[in-house]
């Protein structure tokens, strides 16, 4: 394998450009949600982001593609989320204690998402990558490495418990 460091921090593998802030850039907001769904408050969130960009500029893992980044970064962004809530020794803290909280890469939660992250964890993973990032169900199969009729049926089942609540509140 062909590796090579630019002036500018740029990596070249196999005549591939592995560019950390253009990837930043296009994957932030992104890595920013899935952290914030596991751990619900900004300074845990912030850490889990700093992390997994960290650990890409370490690895430097070979990515073919802009999907394959986007996996490879929301399959780290969750493992470093499952560790450091199994590590954890105190309760979550609610998401509206931090509704108010200004930041500058800030993203707008409606009453949707809120809800959709009081779903259990199978449900609130498979429903995000779907409705708000955009994945199809063979995506999400891939990311989360799961069969493909178990995504499927999650995202059926979630759409029924959304539906009662939605109803519920109205």
């Amino acid at each position: 394998m062909i590796k090579s460091l630019t002036a500018s921090g740029v990596e070249v593998k196999e005549n591939k450009v592995f560019c950390i802030e253009e990837i930043y850039e296009r994957n932030f907001t992104m890595v920013y949600r899935v952290s914030f769904s596991y751990m619900k408050n900004k300074p845990d969130t912030d850490d889990i982001v700093s992390e997994v960009f960290l650990k890409l500029i370490k690895i430097k893992p070979v990515l073919n593609n802009t999907e394959h980044e986007k996996a490879w970064l929301l399959r780290t962004a969750s493992n470093l989320c499952k560790d450091f809530l199994k590590n954890r020794r105190h309760k979550n803290k609610n998401i509206d204690d931090y509704e108010n909280i200004e930041s500058e890469n800030q993203f707008e939660i409606d009453e949707t998402l809120r809800i959709v992250m009081t779903l259990p964890e199978r449900y609130k993973n498979a429903v995000y990558l779907y409705y708000y990032e955009g994945y199809t169900t063979e995506e999400i199969a891939k990311i989360l490495k799961k069969p493909h009729s178990t995504v499927r049926n999650h995202l059926h089942e979630a759409r029924k418990l959304l539906k009662g609540v939605l109803e519920y509140e109205k």
